[in-house]
């Protein structure tokens, strides 16, 4: 009889799976020692620096009704014709070597039902810690057709699969915040590993003005897992305008790369989806990975890959129905970004006095303070509140038939959200009448040699954005120093639509009614 122990190798799955386990004959404390420095190098060679991720814009499979409630059988296949599409970008990214894909929000069953007739699309999802595969045990907690699908495409592609779904939960009276149907529902964001396990599971936070169907989770959650190429934080579409949970996951939780699954629609200047998620990356420090639905008839169009320090895909498409498929290399781990003192540079320059040609024009329903830019070249200030503004440029040439505008908001936004913003931008006017300055516009001609543009910002959350004509990024085309300058690194390859500089106060914004607490879903591990 021998006195053994049993210890597992680590196998390169989200957290610490376990596989082939190796037998010692004794405990010893030179065994323990080998077995420390097996287990280390186990674990480093299984990690890695970089990964290949997907995202995919869905052109979602609508239903004759989303109005009228039907029957679980027709809701599931309904939900399949568009997992069909799935599974088809889903396979084809994993041949093409992708460790994780993302898909849209709503990319299941679409959007724009009422409470009672997205209930048969519901499935209840459990709490990743049961530590279930679907796809082996489909049963385990009821009817979930969905799960299981996920789950095995997930398993037999060998990719980390990110979907959004709805979950049901059931409440009682008991409960004083139990909705009259006995039920919650949320819009839900699920994750699979590469061998099908559920391994995340985040209910969206801050819900939209149209999803009245759906319950916000009583306190904010945050969710993250670990992967042998990063940690990864999760949440969805409007979420990212607000502090909890995205700002909390990379600030307090230091997520190496977010996923957003979104059903975005592009609100120019500012909220285009390509344009405002590629500034967050960089604001924030992190990756990125948003997948967008593809629906033109509501503006919904805008997928990327977004890395720190430049975006690494992207799609904007307003001419086709089709969906798209994109795929990139990132860093598992980015490099921290430099800190940045957005308010030291700009801080410097003396405000001007006030009536030297401001006008106010409204970006988004709310109010800015502009001055138009009158030369091909120029260095420009304009407040707000406490936010002054200051623009250096020089333009390829001074078109008669064009007009651009330094502007400046400080204030809350109230329509569609409320919000605190501070905003220093640089944009096109749709028209020469200066009061169209803010409304949309996707083209110009415009070119720029080079602009610097800074602000007083009283926030370190400030988000830079370039966008071109066409509604394009441009890549490797402009920084971010540390005394809180967005500037040109060269001409701009393409005329310019707008130059801004996008502040968050959160400190600012109405107190929510949930909890400022977190439920917090531990890394697996």
């Amino acid at each position: 009889m021998t006195t053994g122990v049993i210890l597992p190798v680590l196998a390169p799955t989200v957290g610490f799976r376990y596989s082939q386990p190796l037998e010692f004959n004794m405990i010893t404390s030179q065994s323990l020692d080998y077995v420390a420095i097996l287990l280390f190098w186990v674990l480093k060679a299984s990690c890695l620096d970089t990964f290949i991720a997907a995202v995919y814009e869905h052109a979602v499979i609508f239903p004759n009704v989303t109005l009228t409630p039907v029957s679980h059988e027709e809701a599931l296949d309904l939900m399949n014709q568009n997992l069909d599409l799935l599974e088809g970008a889903i396979t084809l990214a994993a041949k093409q070597g992708a460790h994780i894909i993302v898909t849209p929000e709503d990319a299941i069953y679409s959007f724009a039902f009422s409470r009672e007739s997205i209930y048969p699309y519901l499935e209840d999802i459990p709490d990743p810690q049961v530590d279930w595969i679907p796809c082996n045990n489909p049963n385990r907690f009821g009817r979930t057709p969905v799960q299981e699908r996920l789950s095995c495409l997930a398993k037999s592609n060998s990719i980390y699969v990110v979907a959004n779904i709805g979950d049901k939960k059931p409440c009682s009276a008991s409960d004083p915040q139990c909705p009259p149907d006995g039920r919650y529902q949320y819009n839900t964001d699920v994750v699979f590993d590469s061998e099908g396990r559920l391994v995340a599971r985040y209910h969206k936070q801050n819900l939209f003005l149209t999803e009245s169907h759906f319950n916000a989770p009583k306190e904010p959650e945050v969710v993250t897992f670990n992967t042998t190429f990063g940690k990864f934080g999760i949440f969805t579409c409007f979420d990212i305008l607000f502090h909890d949970p995205a700002v909390t996951l990379v600030k307090d939780f230091h997520v190496d790369t977010i996923l957003f699954p979104t059903a975005w629609m592009n609100v120019l200047p500012h909220l285009s989806a390509i344009e405002f998620h590629s500034a967050w990356a960089v604001g924030m420090g992190v990756n990125f990975l948003a997948a967008n639905l593809h629906y033109r008839i509501t503006k919904m169009t805008g997928s990327g890959i977004y890395a720190p320090d430049s975006p690494k895909a992207f799609h904007y498409d307003m001419k086709t129905e089709e969906g798209k498929l994109l795929l990139s290399h990132l860093d598992a781990h980015p490099r921290p970004r430099a800190a940045v003192n957005w308010t030291s540079y700009a801080s410097g320059i003396e405000a001007p006095s006030v009536g030297n040609g401001e006008f106010n024009s409204t970006v988004f329903f709310d109010e800015y303070t502009f001055l138009e830019l009158k030369g091909i070249t120029g260095n420009y200030t304009v407040c707000q509140k406490d936010l002054c503004c200051h623009l250096s440029y020089q333009m390829s040439e001074k078109r008669s038939d064009e007009v651009y505008a330094l502007g400046a908001f400080d204030g809350l936004h109230t329509v569609e959200g409320s919000y605190y913003l501070q905003i220093c931008t640089l944009l096109k006017c749709r028209t020469m009448d200066l009061h169209t300055c803010g409304e949309s516009v996707e083209t110009a001609s415009t070119r720029f040699e080079m602009f610097s543009l800074s602000g007083t910002f009283g926030t370190q959350y400030v988000f830079p954005e370039v966008l071109l004509s066409e509604v394009q990024l441009a890549p490797g085309e402009f920084q971010v120093s540390s005394d809180g300058r967005l500037f040109s690194l060269k001409p701009l390859s393409g005329p310019v639509l707008t130059v801004t500089l996008f502040g968050r106060l959160y400190e600012k914004d109405p107190v929510p009614n949930a909890s400022s607490d977190f439920t917090v879903q531990a890394p697996r591990g």
